[in-house]
């Protein structure tokens, strides 16, 4: 699209390279070719832009082949305008003055031509082929034959247009079409993988009965060999308890022998400790017996020392708790004679203070000194009659 911009009642036009610019005034060519840029009047000019660049046209269709059988062809056109010139005169590529938008849809028109003009030539060739030979084939077929035809339409060199290439990209039937056609080569896989199976099942189980044949022969050997191991084993037991036998004798005239010759030396061991453990007791009563009286002379001179001393400190006892009582009550007496002074000044000091007060100040002292003293009350109940009498009094003082 041309960029247009506007200055003071002009317009100024700049086109791409790849756009062929057509500007007409007053019914004459003013400006004709690819990028031009140039200045203009909006009421005097008429524009075109033809788009001279090589343009893809993807076009997806349906055909019919020779056997009644749907199949979608999926091809690329590729083209470009070859007369820009032309394609302004067959085709409305005139282009906003103010916008440099397409006044009408010129590359619709195109499309629609190249696409009706391609399905026409391919719905012609697969008419005639079968559906295998189209699927085999038909891509080639379709592709030269589309670009035959669209090489041999007269209305495309009249418009401008040359074709640069043709694509078919794929031809494809119904998916239950195409689902039945791959079942006979899918059957062919399944029985070659089928047979393969077999064949290795067969070799398996050869080589499973070898296994089994080795391994019952090799049951057989051990089974002779385990027979010749029984009769070993007999030979070797009888040897060993003749042997143990012939052991077990030596073995007891050995013991006895140790026996005897233990008890012999024990008797004379016993007669030994006897003789000793006698004269060892002989000796520890004469030990035990001195030092008896050993203990007995020290215990006595502890004790006779203990008794002098618990007597001495039974004295000095005594004579510190007589000094102490002593102190202690004159202390005693002291701080009474005090206390007693104290109160005694605090009572005439309160007769003093309290002396020249009225007997109404007096009664309240009282009751707040009475309220002190009493314990915790949580509650008072004042029965009616109290009550009335309380406030007879009340009224009476009043009155005085």
């Amino acid at each position: 699209m041309a960029d247009i911009t506007r200055r003071l009642g002009w317009r100024h036009l700049r086109g791409a390279p790849t756009a062929h610019v057509r500007h007409h005034r007053s019914g004459k060519l003013v400006h004709d070719g690819p990028g031009l840029s140039f200045w203009f009047r909006a009421l005097s000019a008429s524009l075109s832009e033809v788009p001279v660049d090589d343009r893809e046209l993807a076009m997806t269709f349906h055909a019919r082949t020779a056997d009644f059988q749907d199949v979608a062809v999926q091809a690329t056109v590729t083209y470009r305008v070859s007369d820009p010139g032309v394609a302004a005169a067959r085709l409305d590529f005139s282009i906003d003055p103010d916008t440099g938008v397409w006044r009408g849809a010129p590359l619709e028109q195109l499309g629609t031509l190249l696409t009706e003009t391609a399905q026409q030539h391919a719905l012609d060739v697969l008419a005639r082929t079968p559906l295998a030979a189209a699927l085999v084939d038909g891509v080639t077929s379709v592709r030269e034959r589309v670009a035959a035809g669209l090489a041999a339409e007269p209305r495309l060199p009249a418009t401008g247009i040359e074709i640069v290439a043709v694509r078919v990209v794929a031809l494809r039937p119904e998916p239950e079409v195409e689902r039945a056609l791959r079942t006979p080569a899918r059957e062919q896989v399944q029985q070659e993988a089928d047979r393969a199976t077999y064949e290795r099942r067969a070799v398996a189980v050869e080589r499973e009965r070898t296994i089994a044949e080795n391994e019952l022969a090799s049951k057989i050997e051990l089974a002779r060999r385990e027979e010749q191991l029984v009769e070993q084993r007999g030979t070797n037991a009888r040897r060993e308890a003749e042997e143990s036998a012939a052991a077990d004798k030596v073995r007891a005239e050995a013991e006895a022998t140790r026996t005897v010759r233990l008890a012999e030396a024990e008797a004379a061991r016993s007669v030994k400790l006897a003789e000793a453990e006698a004269e060892r007791a002989v000796k520890l009563s004469e030990a035990e017996a001195a030092k008896q009286v050993r203990l007995a002379d020290a215990e006595a001179r502890r004790t006779e020392r203990l008794a002098t001393a618990e007597s001495a400190r039974t004295v000095q006892l005594a004579e510190a708790e007589a000094a102490r009582s002593v102190r202690l009550a004159r202390a005693e007496a002291e701080a009474a004679r005090e206390v007693g002074e104290a109160r005694a000044q605090a009572q005439a000091a309160w007769l003093r203070v309290h002396a020249d007060v009225d007997v109404a100040t007096l009664h309240a002292l009282t009751g707040t000194r009475l309220a002190e003293n009493l314990p915790h009350i949580d509650s008072v109940t004042i029965s009616p009659d109290v009550l009335t009498g309380l406030l007879a009094k009340l009224g009476v003082g009043d009155r005085e």
